[in-house]
């Protein structure tokens, strides 16, 4: 009698007999041969796509355009466009302005302005949070936190209306234009997967080093979010209101600014809350190219593992991703005000508030030099007692933590580690092939085999499937830990409350301020990356859950109950199945989270493809930093489309779609 086998099982077939045929497969097969077109040297590659980048960039750099320009003067030209707009912003909060007599914008003026925005936005409880915060700023900044801070919002108000202004007109146009969007979505998907340090170098090829060339940087990694939500709010817009407009008689101008984009309202002002975040990302990144701030700061003294300090710089960091992550937010949600008929001050409140605020500051800025600058004796630092955290853990729970550190990486990490660079490539690449044409088609298949063939022609093999090692590892933890805190979050509203608001709170630091408690516990290892990944990359898996499981149509949960199901049975039998396809989605964003932190991660010294980032960095290498780039890119792409693929085929199965 023959054995039957399942047909999904059939899909894993193919790799498992190449896996158990590895010891009779050519060489070729199992490690990428040597390029036979040349190439760089200390690359083994089959295609040099590093020459070719590179050859690419020499051409833009050398060659002059109708015998004027390079394309390089071009770019110049913009980067002194942008530093007019930074000399502008910074002399509003940070220098002043000395040739007119004019002074910066006063902490205290700062201070009191959030906190009456706040109010005018949410009340009392915003204007606690908003004023609060830079309020820290000044009193926190022995070391010099207001400074810097303003150094850093300076450059964050350049940045960020130019990343929207581009997102808005890409998003707007390939709306309308079809054609437009399907060129614009894959170039979209790779530059928001693509690391920040590959692109850092052409910025820094191109358009020099210092703020300027850190506002271009921060512009391309901030804008893909904005575009995004502009064509998904203009395209969701309901057919009544479009007809309405047109029965109006609204010519396209008149249809586009006075219909459309107030009717997708809640997509762009979300869009704005993502590039604020977007360019907070980037406050570190940048100052790798030199970007002046707290980033440059927080950087300096991650290099001198001086923990006390960064960890008090991150902290100011974070205070400002918090206020203006609430304030983008109580914008977005904010509904247009009533018209008032009466004098000025009853019409406009908040803004006589301001005025007022600001006139009285001024005048007694004449009195008292306070309240142009906060004392500087009165002002606190709390890297001593950072740092007398960090000499207790290292006294009293050194050896516990070294004893599991070791553990976890020997017994744990490293078999794992040794098992994934085993496989063949060309096993990789017929595992994903057969699973790309399980769920999607030849399509698929063919979509996802480019992606790893890159990444196999590439000369990177090893050390792309060392960061899938980690990626893969920080994802499986993150599901043990974060599907269990989305079904107990999803039990009642409260919990789900609070979880999202923890997971809010914790999605508005940045990337970097994850390294400083894994640092502190387990010094430099693979083991402090895996940890920062997991911390970072669980709040997806935690978010898709919970909406999964609280957006069971309520008609088959009654069905259930009524059925004469348990609490657990419902749960594990009905509730689960049909919030799988979102649980999907969320191990998709977990994924790229992962990814994107482990490239963080090489910065405490992972042996990766983060690593050869960072020497690419280092000898302004641009074609290898784009193809490395690209090699983490087509990870993060091949899993997504995976993902996205398995996702909607449970939400069919299911009657979902």
């Amino acid at each position: 009698m023959s054995v039957k086998v399942p047909k999904p099982l059939w899909t894993v077939v193919p790799f498992a007999l190449l896996l158990i045929l590895k010891p009779v497969l050519p060489n070729w097969a199992v490690t990428p041969p040597k390029s036979c077109l040349g190439g760089c040297a200390d690359i083994d590659g089959m295609i040099p796509f590093v020459d070719w980048v590179n050859a690419a960039i020499k051409f833009l750099k050398k060659h002059e355009f109708l015998g004027a320009f390079t394309f390089r003067d071009m770019t110049r030209s913009m980067s002194d466009g942008i530093q007019i707009l930074l000399d502008i912003t910074e002399g509003i909060l940070h220098e002043g302005f000395a040739d007119f007599g004019v002074g910066a914008v006063p902490w205290i003026v700062l201070v009191g302005l959030a906190a009456i925005y706040g109010w005018y936005l949410r009340g009392w409880k915003l204007a606690l949070l908003g004023g609060g915060c830079f309020f820290y700023l000044a009193l926190f900044s022995k070391r010099g936190i207001w400074e810097l801070s303003m150094q850093t919002l300076s450059a964050i108000s350049v940045s960020a209306p130019i990343a929207g202004i581009i997102g808005l007109v890409l998003g707007i146009v390939a709306a309308k234009r079809l054609g437009f969007e399907r060129i614009l979505w894959p170039v979209l998907n790779v530059l928001q997967s693509l690391p920040h340090f590959s692109y850092l170098i052409i910025v820094a090829i191109f358009f020099g080093v210092g703020s300027k060339a850190g506002v271009i940087a921060t512009v391309v990694f901030a804008f893909p979010p904005m575009a995004r939500l502009t064509m998904l709010g203009i395209k969701n817009i309901s057919p009544e209101i479009i007809e309405a407009g047109t029965m109006a008689g609204c010519t396209r101008k008149q249809m586009l600014f006075k219909v459309e984009l107030p009717a997708a309202r809640t997509e762009l002002m979300l869009g704005v809350n993502q590039i604020i975040m977007q360019c907070l990302a980037m406050v570190v990144i940048a100052s790798f190219i030199g970007q002046s701030g707290l980033g440059h700061d927080l950087l300096t003294r991650l290099q001198r593992l001086a923990i006390g300090q960064a960890l008090e710089v991150g902290i100011a960091v974070v205070f400002i991703a918090i206020a203006l992550d609430r304030f983008s937010q109580a914008v977005a949600g904010k509904q247009p005000d009533h018209i008032v008929h009466g004098p000025l001050w009853k019409r406009r409140p908040f803004a006589c508030l301001a005025l007022g605020f600001i006139a009285v500051t001024g005048v007694l800025s004449l009195v008292t030099p306070h309240i142009g600058q906060f004392p500087q004796h009165l002002t606190i630092s709390t890297s001593i007692f950072w740092d007398g955290i960090v000499d207790y853990i290292t006294l009293h729970f050194y050896q516990p933590l070294s004893i599991f550190r070791d553990a976890f990486l020997v017994y744990f990490l490293i078999p794992i580690k040794g098992a994934i660079t085993w496989i063949p490539w060309i096993a990789v690449i017929t595992l994903v092939g057969c699973i790309g044409w399980r769920l999607g088609g030849w399509k698929l298949l063919l979509l996802t085999c480019t992606f790893v063939f890159f990444i196999a022609a590439s000369g990177y093999w090893v050390r792309a499937m060392i960061t899938l090692y980690m990626v893969l590892v920080s994802l499986a933890i993150c599901a043990l830990v974060g599907i269990p805190i989305g079904i107990w979050a999803s039990r009642r509203d409260w919990t789900t409350r609070l979880t999202q608001n923890i997971c809010d709170t914790f999605q508005t630091f940045p990337s970097f301020i994850y390294l400083l408690p894994v640092v502190m516990l387990f010094q430099i290892s693979d083991v402090s990356a895996i940890f920062a990944i997991i911390v970072y990359a669980s709040i997806p898996i935690v978010r898709y859950t919970i909406f999964g499981l609280r957006n069971v149509p309520k008609d088959i949960i009654e069905a259930a109950t009524t059925s004469g199901c348990t609490y657990r049975q419902t749960l594990w039998k009905v509730r689960m199945p049909m919030a799988f396809p979102e649980i999907i989605l969320g191990l998709n964003q977990t994924l790229m989270f992962g990814l994107f932190m482990v490239m963080i991660a090489g910065f405490i010294g992972t042996v990766d493809l983060s690593q050869e980032i960072f020497r690419a960095l280092t000898f302004n290498d641009g074609g290898k930093g784009l193809v490395i780039g690209l090699c983490v890119s087509f990870i993060g792409l091949t899993a997504d489309r995976l993902l996205v693929a398995w996702s909607d085929r449970q939400k069919k199965a299911y009657g979902l779609t």
